[in-house]
């Protein structure tokens, strides 16, 4: 079954130095649907050793099963328009409408 469009909760505003989590969400989805999110339109690294994410200034984890970006400590630099992209392999993925978070 193709994903259907996910949900994503993206705060509007967030403090400098706080701890911020973006989440996206689909249901319908068989088998279940990878998440990826993009940020200006751009797909999102995800982090995987823990060597080359500090030289590329990586100061989130993104986690493709659940759908969640998390940032540890957020900076100026993660102001943005963020969507996630929900795909399972079947039919087209579907993405959620941008939403923009300011820090």
């Amino acid at each position: 079954v193709a994903p259907t469009t996910p949900v994503c909760e993206v705060p509007s505003s967030a403090m400098t130095g706080t701890v911020v989590e973006l989440s996206c969400k689909e249901t319908e989805g068989s088998p279940p649907s990878e998440y990826q999110w993009y940020k200006n339109g751009v797909a999102l690294l995800e982090k995987t050793g823990t060597g080359n994410s500090r030289a590329a200034n990586i100061t989130y984890t993104m986690n493709k099963k659940s759908g969640t970006l998390l940032f540890n400590t957020v900076t100026k630099n993660d102001t943005g328009e963020y969507f996630c992209e929900a795909s399972n392999g079947v039919g087209l993925s579907q993405k959620c409408s941008v939403k923009r978070m300011q820090v």
